[in-house]
Order: C-alpha cells, then structure tokens, then sequence
C-alpha cells in the first residue's frame, strides 16, 4: 500500500513537472519571445503599461519610434561633430614669439611632422608674429577631464537609445519595425552627412 502511495505521488510530481515544462523545456509560465512578425496594434512597448489600445495609440507608439530612430542618428552625428571639434582644439596650437628666444619659426622648420603658418596678430596697434601649428596626433589621445567624461555620457546615451530601438525591433511587430527603419532613414536624411568624420 505504501509503495503504491509513493508511486502514485511520483507519478503526481512527474505529471506536474511535465504539465510546467514546455517543449523546449522552459516554464510554461515564461513567455516566449516571437519568432515571426505580426501585425496585433495591442503589442506591448517596454512594459504592459504601455500597450496601444487602438488605431490611434497603435500611430502614435509607431511615430514616437520613428522620432527615437532619428534622435539616434542625430547623437551620432552630434557625437562626430564634437569628435571633431575636440580634435581640432588638440591640433591647433598658438604660440607667440618672446624677444630674445630662437625665433619659433625656426625651430619649428626642423621638424618634419609639424604644419604651420605664419601670421600676424594685431591688438591695439601692437603686432605679434604668430605661429599656427598643426601636428598629427601620434598614438592614443591623452585622457582629459573635460573630454572623456562627456564622451562616456554621450556614448552611454547612444547605447540607450540603441538598445530601446532594439527591444521595439525584437516586439516582431512590423508596425514598430517599420518605424524603427523609418526614423532612421529620416535622421540619416537630415544628419548623415554629418556622422562620417574626415581625416586630419
């Protein structure tokens, strides 16, 4: 009789365990991520809350990604233009003649990798001989307080951006993704000119 209890309560755990388990041998509880694309306007974005309930909600889900997907290309091009700007202030130096040190022109001749200008500089009626020099940068940039930080908020920003664009892809939803391919086409339209940086 006892033996016949066990077995039955086994049987009970296996039947429970397997009535658990889907096919692919995860929680029946789990969700499971769409394989296909589908066409439902009641398509969850980033939380259950934020469920379109109609046509019109279903729209404006579709036209806040299609204005992420063009904020996204406007932070990289954003991102290039200060790369730029950043670079360009590292590059161009000024340096002013001192009476009686060897004429900076003249040491700067001498080396190969410098491009420079001569140009006068005039304020108040005084003239100063001054040096534009442009040098390429040889090796890693050195790390400045007032850059790298606001790269590393700029690209930490990019990634959000990024990643929400990807869960709104991975809803399947073809409305979503259309719009997500939208809003790219569009911020590349207005900005992409602006994201390949040139060399220096």
């Amino acid at each position: 009789m006892n033996g016949l209890h066990a077995r039955h309560g086994a049987d009970t755990h296996g039947a429970t365990s397997d009535a658990a388990m889907d096919g692919h041998g995860g929680t029946a509880a789990m969700p499971m991520m769409m394989s296909v694309f589908q066409t439902a306007t009641a398509t969850p974005l980033y939380s259950t809350a934020w469920t379109p309930t109609g046509t019109g909600t279903y729209a404006a889900t579709c036209i806040f990604l299609i204005v992420l997907g063009a904020l996204f290309r406007g932070l990289l091009a954003a991102k290039a233009w200060q790369e730029n700007r950043w670079l360009d202030q590292e590059l161009n130096r000024r340096y002013v003649v001192v009476a009686g040190k060897t004429p900076l022109a003249e040491r700067l001749s001498n080396d190969s990798l410098a491009k420079h200008a001569n140009v006068v500089l005039s304020e108040n009626g005084v003239e100063e001989n001054v040096v534009v020099v442009k040098k390429p940068t040889v090796g890693a940039r050195p790390w400045r307080l007032t850059v790298d930080p606001v790269r590393a908020g700029v690209d930490t920003v990019i990634a959000g951006v990024g990643y929400l664009l990807m869960l709104a892809v991975m809803t399947m939803n073809v409305g979503y993704f259309l719009s997500v391919l939208g809003g790219i086409f569009v911020g590349s339209l207005l900005v992409g000119r602006f994201i390949t940086t040139t060399d220096h």
